[in-house]
């Protein structure tokens, strides 16, 4: 699966154009999701020297992504006239979806398992249902 990742506020918390600290497990769960063969593109809005400081941010904590910024390493916005900043990926992980962010735990549960957020809510709920009752001696 191709998979885009925003950076500030995703990866580590927003203080662009500073970089904030890591978001907890965020490195973690991007590592394993690169060794299962997920291809990772980190699409972010910094550009020049900020996007440099992002890459090896991430690069010095064993994320190597796939492309940054474009569908492909070789990808070359200057020769192609019909160029989209518009990506093609399985799926965005970015702090600014509807609901928000889930936490790093529950992204990693969605894409291993091939769950959405409502199959792991509904499965949580039927969790918090099954309790037993306590029988009348028990009080």
């Amino acid at each position: 699966m191709i998979i885009a990742v925003d950076f500030d506020g995703t990866i580590v918390q927003d203080r662009y154009p500073e970089i904030g600290s890591e978001q907890p497990f965020a490195t973690q769960t991007l590592k394993m999701l690169i060794s299962e063969g997920h291809q990772l593109v980190l699409w972010t809005v910094r550009q020049g020297q900020t996007l440099a400081e992002a890459v090896e941010w991430c690069r010095k904590r064993g994320v190597e992504f796939y492309a940054v910024n474009k569908d492909f390493p070789e990808e070359d916005e200057t020769q192609n006239t019909s160029y989209s900043r518009k990506i093609k990926v399985d799926m965005f992980i970015d702090d600014r979806n509807v609901g928000g962010l889930p936490d790093w735990g529950v992204i990693y549960q969605m894409i291993h398992d091939k769950k959405t957020f409502e199959d792991l809510l509904l499965e949580n709920m039927g969790k918090l249902k099954e309790k037993p009752k306590k029988k009348w001696w028990q009080i």
